[in-house]
C-alpha cells in the first residue's frame, strides 16, 4: 500500500498536466493488484437439489414402511416362498397401493441419481452443459417407461402363453424386486454420493446390484414356469431375452440422448 501511496504522490506532484496519467495509473495499479479466483467445480455432494431429493426419498421409505410394513414382509416371503396361489393376507388395499407407487417412483429416483453419478464422474464437463435437476429428470422418465414397457411386454406374454394366475404372481414377485430394490440402492446412492469412490467402485457396485437382482428374478422364473428339464434351454433363451437384453437396451439408450442433448447444447 505505501508503494502505490508513493506512486499517487509522485504523479499529483506533477502539476495539472499530469491529472489524466494519474488517474489511468492509478487504475492500472489497482486493477493489477487482484488475482482472478478458481472456479469451484461441480459435485453432488454440494448441490443442495439432490440433497433434499436423498432427504424426500428417505422420508417416504420412513412413511411407507411406518404403515405398511406387514404387506411389504408378506409380499418378501410370497417371493421366497413359492405358493400355488396368493395368500388372504397379501391381497392389497388401494391404501397400500398408494404406497408401493410411491416406491416404485422412489426406486426411479434412486437409480436416476446413481446414474447421473457414473456420467458425472466419466464425462464431467459434458454433464455441466445442462442443469444436474434436468438430467435427473430424463434419466428418471427413461426409468419409468422402462418399467411400463417390462410391465406391459410381460402381460402380454403371460396372459397369452401362460396362466393368468401364474402371469399375476410375476408381476407380484417383479413389483417386490421393484421395491426392495429402491431400498437396497438408498444406501448405496448416499456412498457414490457423498464418499470419495471411484469410478471402478460404482461400477462394480452397480453391476453386483444388478446380477442379483436377475439372478433372484431367473430364481422366481423356475419356480413359476419350470415344468421340466427339456424346457430349462428355452427358459434361459427367454430370460436372456426379456431380462440381459433390454439392460443393454437401456444403457445404449441412455447414452444416445446424452449425445444427443449434448450436440444440440452445443450447437454442433
Amino acid at each position: 500500500m505505501s508503494l502505490f501511496r508513493g506512486v499517487y504522490t509522485s504523479l499529483t506532484n506533477a502539476g495539472p498536466a499530469a491529472d489524466s496519467l494519474s488517474a489511468d495509473s492509478w487504475t492500472a495499479l489497482t486493477v493489477m493488484s487482484g488475482t482472478e479466483g478458481l472456479a469451484i467445480p461441480y459435485s453432488p455432494r454440494t448441490d443442495d437439489g439432490i440433497a433434499a431429493v436423498l432427504l424426500a426419498c428417505f422420508l417416504i421409505v420412513s412413511y411407507v414402511l411406518a404403515r405398511s410394513k406387514k404387506f411389504l414382509l408378506q409380499q418378501l416371503k410370497d417371493f421366497m416362498l413359492h405358493r400355488e396361489r396368493s395368500s388372504i393376507f397379501a391381497d392389497s388395499t388401494a391404501t397400500d397401493v398408494r404406497y408401493l407407487l410411491l416406491l416404485v417412483l422412489q426406486s426411479c429416483v434412486l437409480a436416476s441419481l446413481y446414474v447421473f453419478n457414473y456420467f458425472n464422474d466419466i464425462q464431467s464437463d459434458s454433464m455441466r452443459l445442462l442443469s444436474p435437476r434436468v438430467w435427473l429428470s430424463i434419466y428418471m422418465g427413461m426409468a419409468l417407461l422402462y418399467l411400463a414397457a417390462k410391465w406391459l411386454l410381460y402381460s402380454f406374454l403371460g396372459w397369452t402363453f401362460f396362466d393368468k394366475n401364474v402371469t399375476n404372481m410375476w408381476l407380484v414377485s417383479y413389483s417386490t424386486l421393484i421395491y426392495y430394490g429402491g431400498f437396497a440402492l438408498f444406501p448405496c446412492v448416499l456412498l457414490v454420493t457423498y464418499f470419495d469412490v471411484n469410478v471402478f467402485f460404482l461400477i462394480t457396485l452397480g453391476i453386483c446390484l444388478l446380477i442379483f437382482a436377475k439372478i433372484l428374478m431367473f430364481y422366481k422364473w423356475l419356480k413359476l414356469f419350470f415344468n421340466n428339464i427339456y424346457g430349462l434351454f428355452l427358459l434361459i433363451l427367454y430370460f436372456c431375452a426379456l431380462e440381459i437384453m433390454p439392460c443393454f437396451m437401456l444403457y445404449q439408450g441412455v447414452i444416445q440422448v446424452n449425445d444427443l442433448l449434448i450436440i444440440k447444447k452445443l450447437g454442433l
